[in-house]
């Protein structure tokens, strides 16, 4: 296994349990808590091949970003 393999299972690790249990309980705070799983599963996209990790973590980062914003907007019009 690769170093950047290692680091990125890790990394995926500690940006869930970020994301599932956010300190402050702030929409923009699980915003930012996504982006750490992000870069591990980009990492460990990278110990495979560079061009496959670089699109999806372009793609993916594009369409859960755009997905947790209206989720965003629709919990603070309901409020």
């Amino acid at each position: 296994m690769s170093p950047e393999f290692v680091i990125g299972l890790v990394i995926i690790l500690i940006g869930t349990v970020a994301s599932a249990f956010p300190r402050p309980k702030k929409y923009l705070v699980q915003l930012i808590n996504l982006e750490i799983p992000a870069w591990g599963l980009l990492l460990v996209m990278l110990s495979y091949d560079e061009a496959l990790a670089l699109l999806t973590f372009g793609g993916v980062t594009a369409l859960s970003t755009f997905i947790y914003v209206r989720v965003i907007q629709k919990k603070e019009a309901a409020a």
